[in-house]
């Protein structure tokens, strides 16, 4: 397993929970009743960040696949599902494909699959109440997404998919190649990464005609990570590689991104750097299905 990717999931969980809208998760959980028995279909689940962040937050009765193509990611699904269980005050025990979790207002069952998720098989969501993933459907491409609304409707699953990276960072202090950065770093995105050319910064705008395309209802709301300067390890990490995506677009320009890495850390460093990063959760549902109005924020 990639220990820096792994370290990476880590450290984002905590901003990741802050980041979200409450509001679209709520307007999501209060479609079904409380005392239905929940199937969801969390893909892209790495080791299980976005579960632990909605098993609170959604009716208790829960079954739940995790669907990821790294078998080691999904390895630690019981390990840290048993942690954030004991934090929690739920009672968890492995099972054969996974682990459960138990409390005075919780049942829960968490099974891992490995899966290549290039192709979408529309199997996986046979059965499906709720699909969901999270920082995934900016990395997909356009087809991918209409892949996806057309096995989620098939299924007639809600949806709900949480930080989408929309391109719309900043830094401060400012520095000169603020701008040229991001411009090359959003350029960056739209590259293969594993599922065709992505969608990138466009996602959630592709997402949402995806799914009003099959005749969902949809609604979005921003999710922008705060970086504060207390957040030094993830502050480098992604201004490293911001830097790196715009070598990788602009090698001529490589000294000066290099000089614009070297500031923003010396920033960092000095306790005086922020960084707001543009993200934004999208909720769709068939239309049949009422659900108030969802205004933006976290509310």
């Amino acid at each position: 397993m990639d220990e820096t990717f792994s370290r990476w999931l880590a450290i984002r969980e905590p901003l990741d929970a802050a980041a979200r809208s409450a509001g679209l998760t709520r307007a999501v959980a209060t479609q079904f009743p409380h005392d239905r028995l929940l199937r969801i279909l969390d893909l892209g689940s790495g080791t299980g960040s976005n579960a632990r962040y909605l098993i609170g937050r959604l009716p208790p009765r829960q079954r739940w696949v995790l669907v990821d193509h790294d078998a080691d990611l999904l390895a630690e699904v019981p390990v840290r599902m048993a942690g954030w269980g004991a934090a929690h005050g739920y009672q968890s025990h492995a099972t054969d494909e996974g682990v459960s979790l138990r409390g005075e207002r919780l049942d829960c069952h968490v099974t891992t699959r490995r899966v290549d998720l290039n192709v979408l098989d529309p199997e996986l969501f046979a059965g499906q109440d709720l699909v969901t993933g999270s920082a995934l459907l900016d990395l997909v491409s356009d087809r991918w997404l209409q892949a996806l609304a057309s096995a989620s409707a098939t299924s007639k699953a809600s949806v709900l998919f949480a930080l989408t990276y929309n391109g719309g960072s900043h830094c401060a202090p400012p520095e000169p190649e603020d701008a040229r950065v991001l411009e090359l770093m959003n350029s960056h995105q739209h590259g293969d990464k594993g599922f065709g050319p992505a969608a990138g910064p466009e996602a959630a705008d592709r997402a949402v005609e995806a799914f009003e395309r099959v005749g969902y209802a949809v609604r979005r709301a921003r999710s922008d990570w705060v970086l504060t300067p207390q957040a030094t390890e993830l502050q480098v990490r992604l201004l490293s590689g911001w830097r790196e995506a715009a070598a990788a677009m602009a090698p001529d320009e490589a000294s000066r991104t290099s000089g614009w890495l070297a500031r923003r850390l010396a920033h960092v460093a000095a306790g005086r750097s922020r960084v707001v990063v543009g993200h934004e959760d999208v909720a769709a549902w068939p239309a049949v299905v009422g659900c108030d109005a969802v205004s933006g924020g976290h509310g």
